[in-house]
């Protein structure tokens, strides 16, 4: 594994920069939106679809219809002899993968050709026939059967038949959706004049744009950027975008400040960093060029990639199901494990079994987390203005072994069910937390709610490598950041499913757990 300190935050080393991160990156304190503001959020649920993983599920979705119908066309035609069932599925499999191949070449997959008119079909048509017509000609260069021809005619007619109305379909609920702000990517813009005019107007020229501008923030007066951008409104500064952001949902920012603002863009980025957003440099009026790779697209209007969001659509699917299938199998397996120690704490001291506390999850919103109750009741902190310390007096005697081997924290995994954590990722704090020096997590650690961009977990790749128990040193903060960054920043489910295996392990070092 590499080491987490060649992964440190993009932006934490820029310690020197001019300006203080604002309230709300900091949390020294809570951040006020204006009336502007607020009337704004309230023209923007939650309710939405992500517009690429819609495009990537109507691809498996078609690639699914093509398979389903071949294979039970296929059964119900009398075969050659030199032919079978498994034949029929193998060639249906194949159609299935040639069809999504060749239209996803076509681009018929990309959301501006899934909200166009029925016009542009044909290609839909030509590219499934050509999949089908591939495959009967295979069929007989590797079997050498003769085949009759109505099977593959009625395959494509019945894949017609099932996928150009659902792209009807599809096509016209994309169109209102786009009406009705449902399908498409948000996006704030950071500074405001004469580039965010620039922007907004080409972005308005780009056909089959699907980016909705919600407003516009900057820190500078209204001289220097005025209240009003191309009809769009400035809503406020950064530091009231950043809790804008954690109020709703919000895809992307896109930054329009030039890139000879070095210095002011290093300051802005700092503060931004935290959110799971997307971040984007407007590049259109820019004079230098950077590699292709380097760019997105918006039509033609070209953005530079700084920061993408972690565990986007798929990836979130698939931590998502990692984490509901491992935490019901652990539920099953420590149940006895559950009851016995619920038993315990009971019998040992007078209270209730759970203890319930709040903490910081995902983009710092306040989740309530489960544990076995570990302190006495009438000394319990749900606040935790007092860390647990070394032979802390307020710790029952079940309380401290419990502690010790981390079987406290097993109620959580009802927490993954409800979804407030994840199985792997950051250790959520609590919301008061302090060190044992009585200083918050945010005054140890310059951008320390940049490890909220993902669930918090269980267990993490800090814990597994034994940071883990009482911050009494800034230094153990500082560490539990860097690895809770290098997790954030090289997540893969292999990942996970190695620091699953790896916790049972780490529990035996339990020097700073108490």
């Amino acid at each position: 594994m590499r080491d987490p300190k060649a992964n440190r935050p993009l932006f934490h080393d820029a310690d020197n920069l001019p300006g203080r991160a604002t309230a709300s990156a900091t949390g020294t304190g809570p951040v006020v939106l204006n009336a502007q503001a607020l009337q704004a959020l309230t023209h923007l649920d939650n309710d939405f679809i992500s517009p690429r993983m819609l495009c990537s599920l109507w691809r498996l979705g078609e690639a699914a219809t093509v398979f389903a119908l071949g294979a039970v066309l296929w059964s119900l035609q009398p075969q050659p002899p030199e032919t079978g069932v498994l034949t029929g599925i193998g060639a249906a499999a194949a159609g299935a993968a040639l069809g999504a191949a060749i239209l996803t070449s076509a681009h018929t997959y990309e959301l501006s050709f899934l909200k166009a008119s029925a016009v542009r079909l044909w290609r839909v048509a030509v590219g499934l026939g050509l999949a089908v017509g591939l495959v009967a000609a295979a069929l007989y260069v590797l079997t050498s059967a003769t085949f009759s021809a109505f099977p593959f005619v009625a395959w494509s007619l019945a894949i017609l038949g099932v996928i150009v109305p659902a792209r009807l379909i599809l096509g016209y609920n994309l169109r209102r959706w786009a009406r009705n702000g449902r399908m498409e990517r948000r996006a704030l813009i950071v500074g405001g004049g004469k580039n965010a005019e620039t922007l907004i107007r080409g972005l308005e020229m780009q056909p089959g744009n699907d980016i909705r501008i919600c407003g516009i923030f900057d820190d500078r007066n209204d001289r220097r950027s005025p209240p009003l951008v191309a009809g769009y409104p400035k809503l406020g500064t950064i530091a009231e975008l950043v809790e804008f952001a954690r109020r709703t949902r919000i895809d992307m920012l896109i930054v329009t400040l030039p890139l000879s603002a070095e210095q002011r863009l290093l300051v802005l980025l700092k503060q931004l960093w935290v959110l799971p957003l997307d971040i984007r440099l407007a590049a259109h009026a820019g004079e230098l060029k950077f590699r292709p790779r380097t760019y997105s697209y918006v039509g033609s209007l070209p953005l530079i990639d700084v920061v993408d969001r972690p565990l986007a659509d798929w990836d979130a699917i698939a931590k998502r199901a990692l984490d509901v299938t491992a935490a019901l199998f652990a539920i099953l397996l420590l149940s006895p494990v559950m009851a016995a120690a619920a038993i315990a704490v009971k019998l040992d001291s007078p209270g209730p079994v759970i203890f319930r506390q709040k903490r910081h999850g995902f983009n710092n919103q306040v989740v309530q987390i489960f544990k076995f109750r570990s302190l006495y009741h009438e000394m319990s902190d749900p606040d935790a203005k007092q860390i647990v310390t070394k032979n802390d007096r307020r710790v029952t005697r079940v309380g401290a072994f419990i502690r010790k081997t981390s079987i406290d924290e097993l109620p959580q995994l009802f927490n993954v069910l409800r979804g407030d954590l994840s199985l792997v990722g950051p250790r959520p704090h609590a919301v008061h937390a302090k060190s044992s020096r009585d200083e918050t997590f945010t005054e140890i650690v310059d951008g320390y709610f940049g490890r909220h961009k993902v669930k918090p977990g269980i267990t993490g790749w800090a814990q597994i490598h034994g940071w883990r128990g009482e911050i009494d040193e800034p230094e153990k903060l500082v560490k539990r950041f860097e690895f809770d960054l290098f997790y954030i920043e090289n997540w893969s489910l292999l990942l996970d499913v190695y620091i699953l295996a790896m916790t049972p392990l780490s529990l035996f070092r339990t020097k700073a757990a108490y």
